[in-house]
Order: structure tokens, then sequence, then C-alpha cells
């Protein structure tokens, strides 16, 4: 099957010099015949000696952010497969071979590997337990989605995906904007769950749990903005309508009892919300126009590349 098919390792890194090396072995024998590649997102450590050596091709970008690293190896490399992941020896590589199979014969364009702790390994921190859940819980609210890990770092996806899916993000809020980009535009998704282990003794984790969650969560809300314009707008003026009308009842009730409009100040608030509700409502229905037609594009950027070997 992997024969067949040119099968591209992409592996983002920064720093990793412990770890790199055993991930290329763990690829190298079980995906016999998939180039691997390694960015050295501005490593100041031997990681680019170490995965050289180790039988890598290595990329340089000078930028930092995760999602800096995966756009230089995307728009650098062609390949009928991708399978992204982390260097850090946190993900369970040698499952790759599994999650190639089933892209192609589940015609899938992407698979997420759902991160599952193994027996006595203590691999989640709480505010990541909460922030993933909490991510995911919005993603599949607004974008119907079925999943259970979108922050995932472990990824196999067609190049038809990769060649056509921008990316907008910097760091770790990949994840979440290529999760919304398949399932915004209507591509085949799906999870397949992976063993997750703790870091190797020595190596340090690059994710800063309140500097990246806020990252994240900007990323997710300027993506619902962007994608869900109805949703949001309606919701929008549906809190400013409710505003409204509570404002209004005791002014009512004192207008019936007395005849009197007391709080005119108050009563101007009221029409003005009503108003704004109204333009709000508006604006969400010209904005979801704008933002059908930027989903149409994103298909046909998708359809105009070839499709991928099965």
């Amino acid at each position: 099957m992997t024969q067949a098919l040119k099968v591209a390792v992409i592996l983002p890194c920064y720093n990793e010099e412990l770890t790199i090396g055993d991930s290329i072995n763990v690829v190298k024998k079980s995906l016999k015949n998939a180039d691997i590649y390694v960015c050295d997102n501005a490593s100041t450590d031997r990681t680019a000696e170490i995965a050289r050596a180790a039988g890598g091709t290595v990329i340089f970008e000078p930028r930092k952010g995760k999602a800096q690293a995966v756009s230089r190896m995307i728009n650098a490399i062609d390949a009928d497969v991708f399978v992204m992941c982390d260097g850090d020896c946190t993900y369970d590589l040698s499952t790759a071979p599994e999650l190639v199979k089933k892209l192609q014969d589940d015609h899938l364009d992407m698979i997420i590997g759902c991160r599952k702790s193994g027996a006595g390994q203590n691999t989640w921190r709480i505010g990541h337990i909460f922030g993933n859940w909490l991510f995911t819980t919005s993603l599949n609210l607004f974008f119907g989605g079925k999943l259970t890990d979108v922050l995932s770092g472990y990824r196999v996806f067609s190049g038809r995906v990769a060649k056509s899916m921008p990316i907008l993000s910097r760091g770790f809020d990949i994840e979440i904007e290529m999760t919304v980009h398949a399932l915004a535009t209507g591509l085949s998704i799906d999870e397949v769950p992976t063993h997750y282990f703790e870091r190797p003794q020595g190596s340090t984790s690059k994710l800063n749990t309140f500097r990246d969650g806020w990252r994240i969560a900007k990323t997710l809300l300027r993506l619902i903005i962007d994608f869900q314009p109805l949703r949001i707008s309606i919701l929008a003026a549906s809190l400013q309508f409710l505003v409204a009308i509570l404002l209004f009842v005791p002014i009512w009730q004192n207008f019936t009892e007395t005849g009197l409009v007391e709080k005119v100040p108050t009563a101007i608030l009221c029409v003005g919300l009503v108003i704004t509700s109204l333009l709000t409502g508006v604006c969400g229905v010209i904005l979801d126009a704008i933002s059908r037609q930027t989903l149409t594009n994103k298909k046909l950027a998708y359809l105009s590349v070839g499709p991928s070997k099965r």
C-alpha cells in the first residue's frame, strides 16, 4: 500500500535534540518507503544535525511557531499523503501505517490521532484537559463535528487537503484551523485512538498553557466569526432585543398605571437597542452570504488540486 503512495512524514521541531532521532527511527521502521522531513523551527540546539544523521531531510524555518513550520513544509513538499506529528516522542508513530491505510480505504480527507494515555502515563495537565474539552465542544457545536480531540497534533491528510488549505495561524492553534477548514468545507474527517506518552526525561514541552490557550481561543473565535457570522449575529441581535424588552417592561407598567413615560432616557435606549438588533441581524445575513462565497472558493481550491492516489 505504501509503495504505491508517495507518503511524506512532516515533523515540526523546536529544540528536540533529545527525541527527534528516536522519532525518525520509529517512522523508518513503520513507514519504510515514506519520505521524512524535519522542519527546524529556529532551534538553538542540535535538532537539525541529529535529524539529518538519522535519515531525515531538514528544512529550516526561521519564523518561530508550529504553524509556520508546518506551512513551510506543506508548501515545499509534494506527496499523496501527509503524516503530521510532533518530534517529541509523545505520539505513537508506529500506528502511522494503520492511519494511512484507513485514509485510503475509507476515502477520507483527514484522520486525527485521538490521544489516549497509556497505563501509568501522566500525560495530561488539568488545564490542558479542560482546554481541550472546551475547544472541542465549542468547535463541534458551531461546525457540526463529532470529534473528541481537536487539539491533537497527530494527523494524516491527503495531499489534496494540504495544497488547498490556507494556514493563517502561527503557533499551536494550527490544529484548530486545520479541523475547522475540513469541517466547514465539508471534507471527510475521522478519528482513530492512538497512544499518548509522557515526554522522555530531560525533554520539555514548548506549550504554554495560558499564552497558547489564549491564542487558540482567539483563533477559534475568529474562525467562528468567519464561517458562522449569521449565528453570531442572531445571538448578538437576540441579546440586544432581550435587554430592550427587559428595560421596557417597567416603563410600560408605569405608563399603564399613570399614563406617563417617566423614564424617557431609558425608553430612548430601548428604541435604540431594537434598531441596533435589527441592523445586527441584517449585517449577519450579508456576512453570511460573503462567508458562503468564501467557502465555495475553498471548495473549488480543493477540487482544483488533482485527487490523491487511492
